[in-house]
Parts: structure tokens; sequence; C-alpha cells
């Protein structure tokens, strides 16, 4: 079988990785909005949990790949707030953000951000769709402060037709792994897994890898 052109940045990992089953443009497939929760509520609290303890008050915020719900808590406040994701309309709904930009980051992985410029950045429920997570992830080292965290957190409810091949196989250790292994290759430095509400309990499970660079 032929390697996917995509699977050139993790060559370790198995030809085909990084398929999709619909390989159409994501911009079609969500063109659309979409003004649903992705996630129980059960979930949400904890992915707002998470964040409270880790991203800092006052600071610069990049929510990458968001939408219409950033799950930040809101008794806590930003400097600024940056949202990123493939629908307009979604983010303009997000009250959240002080500012948004769209764009496919399967097809232009290059953030337009200063260098250094950010306090935390946010993945929610979205890694599962990067075709070169290395690529996004090696942006996301770059704007990010010395030190600064990436909160990547993901259940197991997806877009399945979106979602690569290779997270189809896993389960959520396994897929913690995996984005440990990307973060690795992206220049993370101290790279943490935390399971937030396990497989089998009530609700949608929910897993969180916490990427940081080193301080200089």
């Amino acid at each position: 079988m032929a390697q996917d052109p995509l699977d050139h940045e993790l060559p370790d990992l198995p030809p085909n990785a990084f398929g999709k089953l619909d390989r159409n443009p994501d911009p079609l497939f969500y063109g659309q909005p979409r003004f649903v929760a992705h996630i129980d509520a059960g979930a949400i609290a904890a992915v707002t949990d998470l964040y409270r303890e880790v991203v800092p008050t006052g600071g610069d915020i990049l929510d990458l790949m968001s939408s219409w719900i950033s799950h930040l808590p809101d008794e806590v406040g930003y400097a600024s707030v940056v949202g990123h994701g493939l629908n307009a309309a979604e983010l303009a709904a997000n009250p959240r953000l002080t500012r948004r930009f769209v764009q496919d980051l399967n097809a232009e992985a290059h953030l337009p951000l200063e260098t250094a410029s950010i306090d935390a950045v946010l993945i929610c429920v979205s890694v599962q769709y990067l075709e070169r997570p290395v690529a996004v992830l090696s942006e996301v080292a770059r704007v990010l402060r010395p030190g600064a965290p990436v909160v990547i957190s993901f259940s197991n409810r997806c877009f399945p037709t979106k979602a690569v091949a290779i997270w189809h196989g896993l389960d959520a250790a396994r897929q913690a792994q995996l984005v440990g292994f990307y973060l690795e290759r992206a220049g993370f430095s101290r790279i943490d897994a935390y399971a937030l509400r396990r497989e089998g309990g009530p609700g949608d499970p929910m897993t969180a890898v916490i990427g940081r660079t080193l301080i200089a």
C-alpha cells in the first residue's frame, strides 16, 4: 500500500495513519454551523475545572479548533482569548473570544500570531482531526511563551468520517500516548496525561494531555 503523503512527518506510524473516510476539504464539512455541545455536561465541567487550574488568569489565550463555546471558567478573566475554527458563525457566537480567525489547519499549519505571544493554547475534542499534527503543534510551540501550556483534551466522541484512521483503533490511554508522541516530536519537553473522567463510568469519558516547552 502506498504511503499517504501526509504521513511523512511521523514515519514511525503505520502507512495511511492520517487517512480519513471523508477526504474532501474540511471547510466543506464544517460549512454549516453546529450550535451543539460535543461532550456532555459532566465532561464539560471536567474540562472547565482543568482550565481553572492550568490556564493563567489574565493571560493571552488561544482556543484552537474552537466553536461557539470555549469551556473557560465564567468567573476568570483573561487579557485576550483568540479563537480559531472553521466556521465563522460559530466563532462569532462565542462570547469569550476577543478575536477570531478561520483557517483550515490541514491545508495551512502556520498560525497568524507572533512568536512567544500566548500564555496557553487549548485544543478541546479536536486533535483527532489533525492530518499534520506535528506541524500544527510545532506552530503552537512557537506562539507559546516559554513554559506555557498547551492543553489537549478529548473524549470518545467525534465526527468519525473526519477523524484520522489511527485514532479509531486506540483506547483513551493509547490516544493519550499518541498525543504525547505528537507533542514530543513538536518540541515539547514536559508532557503529562490525566484521566479526567474514565471510560466505563457514567457520562462521556475525558482525557487531557498537557505539554510545556522549556523555560528559557
